[in-house]
């Protein structure tokens, strides 16, 4: 049978609608358009419409759209094969091992599927290596107040947010949440004798780009020090490149026992990586933890490319002259009278907060006008451009939300 037999006749845009809305989980409020390709930082409707791409995927498509050497990686491994089981050597998962261990603090790698499972994996080397080391009552772990950490049951419970929490209760006992930035309540919350670990996201991206003050973060090591706590930093949004150096961790100074990626990692396609030091990864051995999916052949041949685009290209740095760039345009803004209460950001990981009630109504705006952003609460837009955006794009991106601000009135 020709390959051509096994390809379906395309939907129309009413029919996407209807078959979403019928056959699909109703976990999403879609935006209503579907595209039919990207290129760069531009994304297409299926009426050949533009749409500039500031929400990337939220944070993913880091590499913009159809880049071609992710392209080429997905065509050269494609024709190889997809995928074996871990019982056997991976070439491209030793690979994109050893080339993360050797761009950051860790020494080892273990590669899965997405960042709620790196951060479960993390929470889990955190637990056996208390448990092995005769340390089993510290088995409690402190992360932030609105902080996000993945969708499953565990990460739900890690995730200092209750409207994510509350449908699901009882919640995974262990987990504790404190202020971001309050390094008495830090302390307060820890004890040598209970606390496994401490995980934090150096910018809580979904609850509006709230940044971690270098003083806390370099409190809460020595505290974790002090204590025999493992330190865990999610940077699952800003790992490789986003927050203008190739880990967020790098600002601060601190190096922390475990930290997780994904979302760039992949450019588009599900991987995540849960790295850590070898006197804490020693604590895994055959058996404890696994993965059917996770490290195969054609994510890992695709991470490397991604991973490869960011060092060849120092989009990194990139991110970071880029991000300032954007900061100062928005800023900018915000000086011509506009109701910018702030923008704040790291890197390509960017918020404007408003003065008014209105995130939602700009970004709607905004999208009749063929740009593409995220809204958190009332009034909080989310900017996650591709470490590729250009210059024009970025005073593209800003014009239209000027002219979308003015015509709400706002």
């Amino acid at each position: 049978m020709n390959a051509e037999a096994f390809e379906e006749k395309r939907l129309t845009d009413a029919e996407v609608v209807e078959y979403t809305a019928k056959y699909c989980f109703n976990l999403w409020a879609r935006t209503p358009v579907w595209f039919e390709r990207g290129e760069g930082t531009v994304l297409y409707g299926m009426d050949g419409r533009k749409y500039l791409d500031f929400l990337g995927g939220i944070a993913v498509n880091a590499l913009g759209h159809s880049h071609p050497a992710i392209v080429a990686a997905i065509k050269r491994q494609s024709e190889r094969f997809l995928h074996c089981t871990n019982l056997y050597y991976v070439e491209p998962q030793a690979r994109l091992a050893k080339k993360l261990a050797e761009i950051s603090c860790a020494d080892r790698v273990f590669v899965c599927n997405s960042g709620a499972e790196a951060n479960e994996a993390a929470v889990k080397l955190a637990k056996i290596y208390q448990y092995k080391a005769g340390r089993g009552k510290k088995y409690k772990i402190v992360t932030a107040l609105d902080s996000f950490h993945g969708r499953t049951l565990a990460m739900v419970a890690a995730t200092g947010q209750a409207k994510y929490q509350k449908p699901y209760e009882p919640l995974l006992p262990g987990f504790s949440h404190v202020p971001l930035n309050d390094i008495a309540a830090l302390r307060a919350a820890v004890s040598a004798e209970e606390t496994c670990a401490v995980m934090l996201e150096l910018v809580q991206g979904e609850s509006g780009v709230n940044i971690a003050d270098p003083e806390y973060i370099r409190s809460a090591a020595e505290i974790c020090k002090e204590l025999g706590i493992l330190l865990i930093f999610d940077e699952i949004q800003t790992g490789l490149g986003r927050a203008g150096k190739l880990f967020a961790y790098e600002h601060y100074g601190v190096e922390p026992d475990i930290f997780t990626l994904a979302k760039a990692l992949g450019a588009g396609f599900p991987i995540g990586a849960m790295l850590a030091k070898e006197s804490v990864a020693a604590a895994f051995g055959p058996g404890d933890h696994g993965t059917t999916f996770g490290g195969n052949p054609f994510a890992c041949e695709i991470g490397n490319a991604s991973v490869n685009v960011i060092l060849g290209e120092k989009l990194y740095e990139a991110s970071a002259e880029k991000g300032a760039y954007f900061m100062k345009s928005l800023s900018g803004l915000k000086g011509s009278g506009a109701a910018i209460k702030e923008a704040r950001g790291m890197g390509l990981m960017i918020a404007v907060e408003l003065a008014k009630p209105a995130a939602v109504e700009v970004k709607n705006a905004l999208f009749e006008a063929g740009c593409l952003v995220g809204s958190v609460g009332d009034n909080i837009l989310r900017w996650l451009p591709p470490l590729t955006v250009t210059y024009g794009e970025i005073d593209e991106a800003v014009s239209l939300l000027d002219k979308a601000m003015a015509k709400l009135n706002i």
